[in-house]
């Protein structure tokens, strides 16, 4: 891949469709994770305004580090950029004590955690007429479908959905993302232990863009050895169960003659 060039090419499609639609710039939240660095990075490259924000909510330390770091990076680096850090969990806990008791199962309520973020980008957004930017990439977006329906899939444009999560790391690396940024484990921040990406996935997302590249192939099974089928087996089976965030929301058509 041509780094600086797929670089380039984004950043002129953010701030073309930044112009298009007559924003003053772009909101991005920030885990401390590759893909809000690269994203908000690409998006400061624009030299639009940008608002970059990140929202706590009983993190662990080592992550509240990472995304203030980033921010830190940020500022040093573009004039455009404004940061915030917005503490979400006192927020984040009268909604655990007010929501219904039988309700609050831990993943419904790790979801949202990243609906709540949502809420606080579009208010952002919504103030400083600005758009919200995707942290999303591909083999999250269309593979296995990794992400918060209406959370941090709540986005108005995605610049590295058309990018798997090595080339994500490329651009990073491409950028200057801090080292402790490129080398942290992909985690979605979503969870108050240590679990990262690949322990809720059972993949490496190494191993899982494989498998979405076998089955855009149409390739067959048959040579694949004992690990190859394991991964595709729990790539199929996410695919298959989050499918319902990656198409357009089922309409129900009314037939002409019962009009």
């Amino acid at each position: 891949m041509q780094n600086a060039a797929v670089i380039e090419h984004i950043v002129k499609w953010l701030k073309d469709y930044c112009d298009n639609a007559g924003m003053a710039g772009f909101v991005v939240g920030v885990s401390g994770g590759i893909d809000s660095a690269v994203t908000s990075t690409l998006c400061a490259m624009t030299g639009k305004k940008v608002i970059a924000v990140s929202m706590p909510i009983y993190q662990k330390p080592g992550q509240i580090t990472l995304a203030d770091q980033h921010l830190e990076w940020l500022n040093r680096r573009f004039d455009n950029v404004q940061t915030y850090c917005t503490e979400l969990t006192p927020v984040f806990a009268a909604m655990e004590e007010h929501f219904p008791k039988d309700i609050q199962d831990p993943l419904s309520m790790a979801n949202t955690r990243s609906r709540l973020r949502m809420v606080l980008l579009y208010t952002y957004a919504g103030h400083h007429k600005m758009i919200v930017g995707g942290t999303g990439n591909k083999v999250e977006d269309f593979g296995v479908g990794f992400y918060t329906k209406y959370g941090d899939g709540g986005v108005d444009v995605s610049p590295i959905a058309d990018l798997m999560k090595t080339e994500v790391y490329a651009l990073a690396a491409e950028m200057g993302v801090e080292p402790e940024i490129q080398a942290a484990a992909p985690t979605d921040g979503l969870w108050e232990d240590d679990r990262n990406d690949e322990s809720q996935l059972g993949a490496s997302y190494a191993e899982l863009e494989w498998a979405m590249r076998h089955e855009e192939s149409k390739a067959n099974d048959d040579a694949l050895d004992k690990r190859q089928l394991e991964v595709l087996a729990t790539y199929r089976r996410f695919h298959q169960a989050n499918l319902h965030k990656m198409i357009e929301i089922p309409v129900c058509k009314i037939p002409e003659d019962l009009r």
